[in-house]
């Protein structure tokens, strides 16, 4: 194993490894034909593939913990708590997508197969950033619309946002297995093969629309909130300094939010709108693996972070919660 790992390393360049973050193989520096069985056994084993397949076991692993926290605690319930489960479930058939990848590349290639794991990574990542949409939209009415929030029809719009999204995303999924692809035309291929060159560039466009829509969410977001900030601030005088810190840093946790997200994906994105097969692959393996990890930091920033979350951990984990752990309110300050 180790001299194929050092093999793998060596040959990086001339790209004799086979990514398959969408079922992509490569070979002699560009896109080849789907791996026959009888080639199985010689197809080294690319430590970017290995990279792939660890992130997806953490981001199942990180995932399942949250899913199985929101299902055995029924306090966890609102409207900004479904949305979090949406999304861990999302990174969650994500993670368990590159697991199977892996597996399908070196063990079950064929042309079917690859269809499946581009259709399913496909579906699971595009709903992952959706939901993250779906989360920004719910912070911003939360507080733009602070005094009907919490009312049923804000879990009936919760509900039907999912709905959507969840659709919207399957039936992108689909689109391989319906003949958007380009195994018959390699030429055609993307560096997200069996993706074509046309329809990768329309999920890249398609992402950063989302991209520049989150962006003037959380713009209006702040705004709102630098708004009630200074209101309280007009009537209780004394508690100025306090919600200002509060607000600065409600805007710092932001945008750290969004330039996290911008970091992880934008580089993928455009990679993905300009490039093609013939490009070296490890470009593509460079902008894929910090695209994927972006699924590993949601749970810490949507899940973990959150006081009743925490306070749902200690109780499973432990049994009990610490002394200094406190749930505070949240406040139209909060963002």
């Amino acid at each position: 194993m180790i001299h194929t790992l050092a093999a793998a390393m060596s040959n990086q360049l001339p790209n004799t490894s086979s990514l398959n973050s969408l079922n992509w193989n490569f070979q002699d520096g560009r896109n080849s034909s789907l791996v026959r069985a009888s080639d199985l056994r010689q197809l080294p084993v690319s430590p970017w593939d290995i990279a792939l397949c660890v992130t997806g076991t953490l981001i199942s692993c990180e995932n399942a913990i949250v899913i199985a926290i929101l299902f055995y605690t029924p306090t966890l319930r609102a409207p900004m708590f479904i949305l979090i489960g949406s999304l861990a479930f999302a990174d969650l058939l994500a993670g368990l997508g590159l697991i199977l990848n892996f597996v399908f590349i070196y063990m079950l290639n064929s042309e079917f197969i690859s269809l499946i794991s581009a259709g399913l990574l496909i579906a699971a990542f595009s709903a992952s950033v959706c939901n993250i949409l779906a989360i920004t939209i719910d912070r911003y009415l939360s507080l733009y619309n602070a005094l009907t929030y919490h009312t049923e029809r804000t879990v009936t719009f919760t509900y039907m946002m999912l709905v959507f999204i969840w659709l919207v995303c399957i039936s992108l999924g689909l689109l391989p297995l319906m003949g958007w692809n380009c195994l018959d035309n390699e030429s055609s291929c993307s560096v997200l093969r069996p993706v074509t060159k046309n329809n990768a560039a329309v999920l890249a466009v398609t992402f950063l629309l989302i991209f520049a829509l989150m962006m003037q969410l959380y713009l209006q977001i702040c705004k709102i909130a630098f708004r009630h900030a200074q209101q309280i601030a007009v009537q209780h005088q004394f508690m100025a300094t306090s919600h200002a810190s509060s607000t600065t840093k409600g805007v710092s946790t932001l945008s750290i939010i969004l330039g996290t997200f911008a970091l992880c994906w934008i580089p993928f994105a455009m990679y993905a709108l300009v490039a093609d097969s013939s490009y070296p692959m490890i470009y593509t393996y460079a902008t894929v693996l910090p695209a994927t990890c972006n699924s590993v930091i949601n749970p810490i920033i949507y899940a973990f972070r959150n006081p009743d979350m925490q306070k749902s951990l200690w109780l499973a984990c432990c049994g009990c919660v610490p002394s200094n752990f406190s749930l505070r309110p949240r406040t139209s300050s909060d963002v």
